[in-house]
């Protein structure tokens, strides 16, 4: 059985992170949607917890996608599942130096681990959740940006968080 992580701090999650998890779940058997917490991002919008729900909710469409978390290394990560592959989306030649850089060092941690860049469709390159956290952040209309079933939780968390 082939498996995919796609790993994020998805904060929040946006569609084109969906994009990215759907294509993954067209590709592979099991995709899991592992939501990592990330040491330099100092301010999340949501905790893990509330990142976990609405990703569970915006994946629940595809029966082949799961959820967990994990706040260690993605490589010591993967390890649990032999022959995972890792999908990272790209939106631009700045995500790619990057990703590249943090490929080379997951394979000095775990040798097999192999990871596969999916370019961002066309219309969502421009986005990521930065973007949507400050558009959220002043009231914006985030239809286009974030998945409908989450758009009213973005929206109320981000009067809070601005704060």
């Amino acid at each position: 059985m082939s498996l995919a992580i796609c790993p994020g701090s998805f904060d929040p999650i946006t569609l084109g992170h969906l994009n990215i998890i759907r294509r993954s779940a067209q590709i592979f058997d099991k995709v899991i949607v592992c939501i990592m917490v990330n040491s330099s991002k100092t301010k999340p919008m949501f905790t893990i917890n509330e990142r976990v729900e609405m990703v569970r909710k915006v994946v629940g469409r595809f029966p082949n996608v799961e959820v967990d978390t994990s706040d260690g290394l993605l490589a010591e990560y993967a390890k649990k599942y032999d022959g995972a592959v890792v999908v990272k989306g790209m939106r631009a030649a700045s995500d790619f130096e990057y990703e590249f850089q943090m490929n080379l060092i997951n394979k000095k941690i775990n040798p097999g681990l192999e990871t596969m860049f999916l370019t961002a469709s066309e219309k969502y390159t421009f986005l990521s959740s930065s973007v949507v956290r400050e558009m959220a952040s002043y009231g914006a209309d985030l239809t286009g940006f974030v998945p409908y079933e989450i758009i009213d939780e973005v929206k109320e968390k981000a009067k809070l968080w601005r704060q």
